[in-house]
């Protein structure tokens, strides 16, 4: 009962310390946007930690924090090959093609009516196609390494990315493109000075949410064929051998690495779209 009453004492101070964060007038916006959610992370792994032992939880049900940690530190090498092996093989590369072809695609798509209106519905029916279908599919076709991870990721974000930059290159008035004709510009010259940098924040609004679908579908992905590397081929094996804490341990440094992506994107967007009122 110690465990759970110090669990207790914690939770409320951490909740304590965040409100009179939230409130104080005269905080620093920039220093609690860090301060606060890292309270909040700590105090819920602390609390998670106390109960783990308070109830003496079996690992295998679910391993404490400090096990995980433990076995970060343990499998640096393995956890680092992994990572590589999908995250910079499978959903960077993926990611890359998918949006690249997405937005080669919308240009083409914007300049020919009867193409936008064949692709969009497509593009629904494909975005609600399951993983889990799609996935063996690719493997059978380009084998197990990285290559169908990366196929798999393409098809992903190439929808999400395809349908909002569709959207922001209609985002521009009539006024706005006819001014422009009265300059003397064409499609192209109206295109990248005008309607793209309109259609940024639409583009980079399907590019974030693609971050976390490049990752869920390479790890998924490695789940139906993969070499002995792989962050998807760990989990599995690794649950199967019941080594949570091995499992938990990918899945820390997938979260690490999605964050890291979606905060990248958040920083590029920040730095286009400067002038957009949402980053004001």
């Amino acid at each position: 009962m110690i465990w759970v009453l110090v669990a207790i004492v914690i939770w409320a101070l951490g909740w304590w310390i965040n409100i009179r964060l939230s409130n104080s007038a005269r905080s620093d916006e920039t220093l609690m946007r860090v301060a606060i959610p890292v309270i909040f992370g700590l105090t819920v792994v602390i609390v998670w930690e106390m109960l783990v032992h308070g109830f003496d939880v079996n690992p295998v049900i679910l391993p404490a924090p400090s096990s995980i940690i433990e076995r970060l530190g343990a499998e640096g090498p393995r956890l680092w090959a992994d990572f590589k092996q999908t995250i910079l093989k499978g959903a960077v590369s993926g990611y890359v093609i998918g949006g690249g072809a997405a937005l080669a695609v919308a240009v083409l798509a914007d300049r020919s009516d009867f193409l936008t209106r064949g692709i969009l519905p497509v593009g629904s029916f494909m975005a609600a196609l399951p993983i889990v279908g799609t996935a063996p599919i690719f493997v059978k076709w380009l084998g197990s390494d990285w290559e169908s991870k990366a196929a798999v990721v393409a098809v992903m974000v190439f929808f999400p990315i395809l349908v909002n930059t569709v959207a922001g290159l209609r985002d521009t008035s009539s006024m706005q493109r006819d001014l422009m004709r009265t300059y003397g510009a064409g499609y192209w010259p109206t295109l990248f000075k005008l309607r793209l940098p309109a259609a940024m924040p639409f583009m980079f609004n399907g590019l974030k949410i693609a971050t976390t679908l490049a990752l869920i579908g390479a790890i998924v992905a490695e789940f139906f064929g993969s070499p002995t590397v792989g962050m998807g081929f760990r989990i599995s094996t690794s649950f199967g051998q019941l080594a949570l804490d091995m499992v938990w341990a990918e899945i820390v440094v997938a979260a690490i690495a999605g964050s890291a992506f979606y905060g990248a994107m958040t920083l590029i967007e920040k730095r286009v779209t400067f002038w957009h009122p949402s980053q004001r």
